[in-house]
């Protein structure tokens, strides 16, 4: 067997996990051992919140318990809430909230993670959010409201309006399948930094901030840009052949794991059909399969196909998020997720420390100051 190192550990099994796992060849997704596809039609965030930190779905009981405690820890600490007050209002969100979900751990200094502090930290990343979009918007932010779903209230924090049922269900299905995704990088990430027995929030507060790269998170909002740039349907296919042609990316075509559609690609493109403008939706439906057929011109391309970033960007535009306010969303989602796997490696109580290949000089003599050239 080769030592050779392998670029970006493509490839290398790096963990075990029993959280979820994503099925490349086939197109399937996991939590727990159910398919997302019957979590979205049977379940809640909430319950599959549940399912990812306790391994089981919840019975009525669990899940009006977990509801209610979630919404007791929506609420900010105040050094929080003074935080955000002061925060330069054209910050980037995302390193807004890399910043909060740290400054939580003064708050919560809990130094063993926990159910109880996932929980905490899930109902909080949602508030963070909607509090820092308001102020930044010259509004004030507005008490979470204990009535309403983990969406629902998330979508009443972001706009002060009563969530129509088809939107706080729409956004909900959209959570449940952000929700995690094995080894990616910000869980590994995670995993990583929860290996040296350090606490939740540093671990998560780490993740948060490899999300925030384009090449992982931020891809969403790289969506409805080139939905933009393209304008009309009628000029699609001039536009992609161009960018084909330049050897550029269609944002939201190919995935890594992925080698057919990615399975939350297919619900949310219902989801969008349902919560879109109508024209919008088709224009964004035009724009998929002209860059699918162009794309499988290249047959080295043939197995490239619609991820979860194309109409995650639909789905979050008709919300009302503003692009920058998509990674954030995404990782408001994920942090169920993030937090699962943090609760499965500190269990586990093994430092993660690989080795590397070292391509640096060798031999060197080091001189006295006054002797270098």
């Amino acid at each position: 067997m080769s030592n050779a190192p392998v670029k970006g550990l493509r490839g290398v099994v790096a963990g075990q996990t029993a959280v979820s796992q994503a099925y490349g060849e086939e197109g399937r997704l996991v939590f727990r051992g159910y398919s997302i596809d019957d979590l979205v039609a049977n379940a809640t965030f909430e319950e599959v919140a549940y399912l990812l930190w306790n391994g089981e779905l919840p019975n009525r009981a669990q899940a009006d318990a977990l509801k209610a405690q979630m919404a007791a820890e929506r609420a900010l600490p105040d050094l929080a809430l003074d935080f955000l007050g002061r925060v330069p209002k054209d910050s980037a969100p995302m390193d807004v909230l890399r910043t909060v979900v740290s400054m939580l751990g003064l708050v919560d200094r809990r130094p063993v993670p926990s159910v109880a502090q996932a929980i905490s930290a899930t109902a909080k990343v949602a508030t963070i959010l909607a509090a820092f979009q308001r102020i930044r918007s010259g509004q004030p932010p507005l008490a979470p409201r204990a009535d309403l779903s983990h969406t629902g209230n998330y979508i009443y924090m972001l706009t002060g309006r009563q969530p129509s049922e088809v939107a706080a269900r729409c956004l909900g299905a959209y959570f449940i399948l952000l929700a995690d995704h094995s080894y990616n990088a910000s869980t590994f990430t995670a995993r990583v930094v929860t290996s040296t027995d350090t606490d939740l929030y540093s671990a998560l507060s780490a993740a948060i901030g490899a999300l925030k790269g384009p090449l992982h998170g931020g891809a969403p909002s790289l969506v409805l840009a080139m939905l933009d740039d393209i304008g009309s349907a009628d000029k699609a296919e001039a536009w992609l052949r161009a960018e084909i042609a330049a050897r550029k990316p269609i944002m939201g075509i190919g995935h890594r794991v992925y080698h057919s559609e990615d399975p939350r690609a297919e619900i949310l493109r219902e989801l969008a059909r349902q919560v879109c403008d109508p024209a919008f939706f088709q224009f964004a439906h035009t724009v998929e399969q002209t860059a699918l057929r162009l794309v499988h011109e290249n047959p080295r391309a043939a197995r490239m196909h619609t991820n979860v970033e194309y109409y995650s960007a639909a789905v979050l535009h008709a919300a009302g998020l503003p692009p920058d306010m998509f990674t954030p969303t995404f990782a408001a989602s994920r942090t169920a997720g993030y937090t699962a796997h943090i609760l499965e490696q500190r269990a586990e109580h093994d430092l993660i420390r690989p080795l590397a290949a070292y391509t640096g000089p060798v031999d060197r003599k080091a001189v006295p100051l006054d002797q270098r050239a």
